[in-house]
């Protein structure tokens, strides 16, 4: 949870599961101003205003045709916007800034962005859209996947939605490592852009040999990218406590050494004190093994859904071999 935000619970509707299950859910970083709608701090999406966003993501909107010819892309502002976001997090992003980074007047980022809000939208779509054309990760070897089958390249073959869904999971953490600030962003009410759909559509594909119904489908993604966020959300918050206090984690640790041997001798905490001594460690991958369990979890509700797909069919059938014997042999006795 971003200190200065609280979680962002998402409420039923097909807009929102379709915005949560594109991008995870997200924590707010800033609170809707009532009279005009937009995130005090320009950090929760869909904020701005929305057509524009819609007509900038889109391609839709009109080109700067006015005075001379235009030294800026609106694809250069986004990049130079998620640079300084990635190097000095999404606070330090404003349009002074990165007027200030293209070395232009800020009065000239206006004639292609309106603001902040709407600039943070399409850095987000950019941000979603770099996993779909990233060149293929390590082979999937490398990540044993129960009941997967890696294929050249380490990408899942098709129909393999375990391949998929680790593939998915390690894919979004990754974004996330590069760029940690999207779990800063409110993005309850994501406006969505080409490369969301595109990543939703690819992700319903990958899934869809899963047999579930449609709203399970979306389930499956929110719950791995609920996953993925909280375990990417205590590496970032890690990193930043170290950042923030200069101590590192071996010696914040050992300060407290000696008042955990003492705890762990008083008796009152028997359980912790029977642990073993690498409970702890940094060595053990929890990453892996939470998204095997997720995974585990899922094969069991496949299977469960193949069952009942079975004994439905045997239902249906039983019937319609009966009357196909009785009228078998009603031929029978009148031939």
């Amino acid at each position: 949870m971003a200190k200065d935000g609280a979680t962002t619970e998402p409420t039923d509707g097909p807009a929102t599961a379709t915005a949560t299950a594109t991008a995870g859910t997200g924590t707010a970083a800033g609170t809707a101003s009532a009279a005009t709608g937009r995130a005090a701090d320009g950090t929760a999406t869909g904020s701005g205003d929305i057509a524009r966003s819609l007509e900038l993501l889109w391609g839709t909107g009109d080109r700067p045709s006015r005075g001379p010819k235009p030294a800026l892309t609106l694809d250069r502002i986004v990049t130079a916007a998620i640079a300084v976001a990635d190097a000095e997090g999404l606070s330090a992003v404003s349009m002074r800034r990165i007027s200030t980074e293209l070395g232009t007047g800020t009065m000239s980022l206006y004639r292609y962005v309106p603001g902040k809000a709407e600039l943070l939208d399409l850095m987000l779509d950019r941000v979603l859209g770099e996993p779909l054309s990233a060149e293929p990760g390590p082979p999937a070897a490398d990540h044993p996947v129960p009941g997967g089958r890696p294929a050249p390249g380490g990408r899942p073959v098709p129909g393999d939605w375990r391949g998929a869904i680790d593939t998915m999971a390690r894919t979004y953490l990754d974004n996330l490592g590069r760029h940690p600030w999207l779990l800063k962003i409110n993005q309850a009410r994501t406006v969505l852009g080409p490369s969301a759909l595109r990543g939703l559509e690819s992700a319903l594909t990958a899934l869809r040999s899963m047999g579930l119904r449609d709203p399970e489908l979306i389930g499956v993604i929110i719950t791995v990218n609920s996953f993925v966020e909280g375990l990417a959300r205590t590496r970032a918050d890690a990193a930043e406590a170290v950042a923030q206090t200069g101590l590192g984690d071996e010696e914040f640790w050992e300060n407290q050494r000696p008042y955990l041997e003492r705890a762990m001798l008083s008796g009152a905490y028997p359980t912790m004190a029977g642990m073993s001594e690498d409970t702890f460690s940094a060595d053990f991958d929890h990453f892996t093994f939470g998204l095997r369990r997720l995974i585990a979890g899922f094969e069991a509700l496949v299977a469960e859904r193949a069952a009942e797909e079975a004994e439905e069919e045997a239902e249906t059938d039983g019937p319609r071999t009966e009357r196909a014997e009785r009228t078998a042999e009603a031929t029978a006795d009148r031939t």
